[in-house]
Formats: C-alpha cells, structure tokens, sequence
C-alpha cells in the first residue's frame, strides 16, 4: 500500500527495529463503533503492508466499541498503547492503556481501567517521560467545558494508575492568534511532547482556527512540563492536524498528521521538519 491509500486518522509512527509502525484512528466510520487498532509496516515511509490487527475492542469490557487515537510507545523494554475509549454504558470517553511484548503484537487491558478521570469527557492520552517520571497529557473535551484544556497527570511507575489530579497546562482559547469570547467552545485535541536539541520543550496540538483544522505549538518557559506554555506560530493551518514527531531511519526529525479533516478523504502525511533552537518550521511553509 501507499500512504495515500491508507484511511486513517490521528497517525503515529513508531520506529523500531529498522521499521515504521503506523498506527491510527480506521477513519471509515470514525464517531462509530469500528472496533479496533490496525498497525502498518514500512522501511521507507513509502511503501506499507495492509492494515494488521493490534487491537479488537470486544476484548475490553469496559469499552463498548468507539475508539480513536493509539499511540504506542516503548517504556522499560515493552510497548504501551495509550488510546480513547467510550465508556461502557456511558457516552463518556477517557484513556486507557494497553501493553504487549512487540509492537505489533496482540495489546491487552494494562491500566487499572481509566487513566482520565471517570466523570470527565477526556481523550487523546500521550506519554511523556520527564527525569524518569511518566505522565500522561490528554484534552478534557470542548463538549463538556466549552473551552477546552490540555492536562497532565502523573503515573505510577508501572503505568497502572494516576498519581495525583490531573494539572491544567493550558486552554483551547490560548491558541496563537485567537480572541477568547465568552460561550464559544475552543476545541483541544492531539497534544504531542518533544524536547528539542538544546533542552527546550514543545507541545504540539490541535484545534480549529477559521474554519480549518490546524497543528499548533506551545513551548514550555522552563523546559519542564510544569512550566508555562507560551503558545507558538502554527505549524500547519491547512486543514491538517493531530499530528506527532518522530525521527526516520536516517536520523531526520519528522511531522505526520492526517488530512484533509474531513470523511472520506483523511490520509497520513509525512514532512520533515527543520529545528533551530526551540523553532520548529515545515520548509515549504
């Protein structure tokens, strides 16, 4: 297969072993029940295996089939699949997380249930390891609180639990050229950490800006996820986001997302991308 005929959503790629793991949200009936988790292969970010199950929802008791999202990232010698769940006999969503020995093996239920905090409408879990301390940073949804947040919460060492409340790092209304007004709701979704050469650390995520989906940037004051999040210029405004960073075989730092935003035509994307100091540009933008 080629990227262009690959139907998913919120791409993320693993590099390992010499390959490319591609994972994401199956786009053909996004919003309903579809499911599960697939994995891609490639070792050239061109040319990809068909779509191999990683994940089938009825193996999870507390999810009740719409699921969107995995990320799988390698932590202590094994791979953990952070990805939303609605809950069962509910319309609430939140993160779990599943693990297996191989990223392209079969992931089964790891975390006590919900990572995010049950009564909340909350997706889009990522993990991000700082001085040895995991976390997790996800969105509490617009549709809940109108303005939507970017939070983080600590996890056990094990990645079984949180440690602590969640901490809001900031708001969909902060976006980078954006004037809060009172009642709108300001979508959050995709956040994505990255610690840059010289220490700095960005967050990427995603929201709407004048009618289309956009991947914006927020980069931390103090290096640390405790710090204050000045947001950035947008990376990408062109009807693209919920995107993520990972280096290519060769060592080149690399930006996918999924676009266009909208069903049927969502595709992975891949560009590389240019750092000088805490900056983060695509070159053709």
């Amino acid at each position: 297969m080629l990227a262009n005929e690959i139907h998913i959503r919120d791409p993320f790629v693993l590099t390992e072993n010499g390959c490319y793991y591609l994972y994401g949200t199956r786009a053909a009936d996004f919003g309903k029940k579809i499911g599960g988790f697939d994995v891609y292969v490639s070792r050239d970010l061109v040319h990809w295996s068909e779509p191999k199950p990683v994940f089938t929802s009825e193996d999870f008791d507390m999810n009740h089939g719409v699921n969107w999202a995995p990320e799988v990232h390698k932590y202590r010698g094994r791979y953990y699949l952070l990805a939303t769940f609605t809950q069962k006999n509910s319309d609430l969503r939140g993160t779990a997380i599943l693990s297996c020995d191989t990223p392209d093996g079969t992931f089964t239920p790891h975390s006590d249930g919900f990572i995010t905090p049950a009564d909340w409408y909350a997706l889009d879990g990522t993990l991000y390891i700082e001085n040895e301390v995991p976390y997790m940073v996800f969105c509490h949804e617009h549709v809940q609180i109108l303005n939507g947040t970017v939070e983080a919460v600590r996890l056990s060492d094990d990645l079984k639990k949180p440690v602590g409340a969640p901490f809001t790092l900031f708001r969909g209304s902060d976006a980078y050229g954006v004037t809060y007004q009172e009642g709108k709701r300001y979508i959050t979704d995709g956040p994505f950490l990255y610690r840059h050469q010289n220490g700095s650390l960005s967050l990427i995520w995603s929201t709407v800006i004048d009618g289309q989906y956009a991947q914006c940037r927020a980069l931390s004051d103090n290096g640390s996820i405790t710090g204050h999040w000045i947001q950035q210029p947008h990376l990408f405004t062109r009807d693209g986001g919920h995107g993520m960073f990972f280096r290519d075989l060769g060592g080149q730092l690399m930006l996918t997302l999924h676009r266009p935003n909208n069903q049927p035509d969502e595709r992975p994307v891949f560009f590389p991308l240019e750092e000088q100091g805490d900056t983060l540009r695509i070159p053709a933008e």
